[in-house]
């Protein structure tokens, strides 16, 4: 089995969890996307490797003409049930390779990926599709996440594993965090071909209600960090456990919820007409 297939699987296991634990976080993010780059009634908009939608939800609220994409078939369904759910006719969904979309050039006004295509193993490729789909003028959007330390979820369950890992890092390459600075999201934005890009810094929360609510929405919703906790020896990751539930309670004071700040990156760019 391929990395690629490997991660679809992984997704297709995933996909409920993941749901139910971060896209209502991801959402707020997403609103203010959406804002900036002007949805509303009518937009022609495509969800790249669309996840729960946390892009198309509120961009089908805001009445735009909303396709959504993803490479997991399991996502793609759940997304479907949402929007049959929610009365949203305005909302499509379908199974389609990010780095290959099945669409016609120029089909739409904007073209949005929420934490998607910074994940593909070709983000150019990714990114430059997301250009040819637009027409001209259109607006390319991408959601990224911040420096680490800035992105407190993940950062804790880092500071844990160095804690209870002698010797581990965190590692220099993580996709997660390959476009934390703004300069390098605006940059390969611009190598893909999108023009007057813009990209700012914008922060959100997570709440979780105990340390341990934490533990299963890391362990449950990503499956990079499933994966990672699965390779432990039982004893390691009960100590992992426990540090990361001990750190949280020191920052709820001892008991209570307690919420996590999060930055994510926005870049907002245009096809040259």
């Amino acid at each position: 089995m391929t990395n690629l297939e490997q991660t679809r699987q992984a997704w297709e296991e995933q996909a409920e969890a993941y749901d139910q634990a971060l896209t209502a976080t991801d959402m707020r993010t997403a609103e203010a996307a959406l804002a900036m780059a002007g949805v509303g009634p009518g937009t022609r908009l495509l969800d790249v490797a669309s996840g729960g939608g946390a892009v198309s939800l509120p961009a089908a609220r805001l009445g735009a003409d909303v396709l959504a994409v993803d490479f997991s078939q399991a996502m793609v369904e759940l997304l479907g049930r949402k929007a049959g759910e929610l009365g949203l006719g305005n909302l499509r969904v379908r199974r389609m390779d990010g780095m290959a979309l099945d669409l016609e050039d120029g089909s739409f006004q904007v073209a949005c990926s929420c934490l998607g295509v910074m994940l593909f193993p070709d983000r150019a490729r990714g990114l430059s599709e997301m250009a040819r789909v637009l027409e001209p003028g259109g607006k390319g959007v991408m959601i990224v996440l911040g420096p680490p330390r800035r992105v407190q979820p993940i950062w804790i369950f880092l500071e844990a594993m160095m804690e209870t890992l002698p010797g581990f890092a965190p590692p220099p390459d993580s996709p997660l965090f390959c476009l934390q600075d703004l300069e390098v999201l605006a940059g390969e934005m611009e190598a893909a071909g999108f023009r007057e890009v813009e990209a700012t810094a914008f922060e959100n929360h997570l709440e979780v209600e105990s340390g341990e609510h934490l533990w299963e929405t890391l362990v449950a919703g990503a499956p990079a960090l499933t994966a990672l906790v699965r390779s432990l020896p039982e004893d390691r990751r009960r100590a992992l456990r426990s540090e990361l539930v001990e750190m949280v309670r020191r920052r709820s004071g001892g008991s209570g919820p307690v919420s996590l700040p999060m930055t994510f990156n926005i870049g907002v760019g245009v096809r040259p007409e």
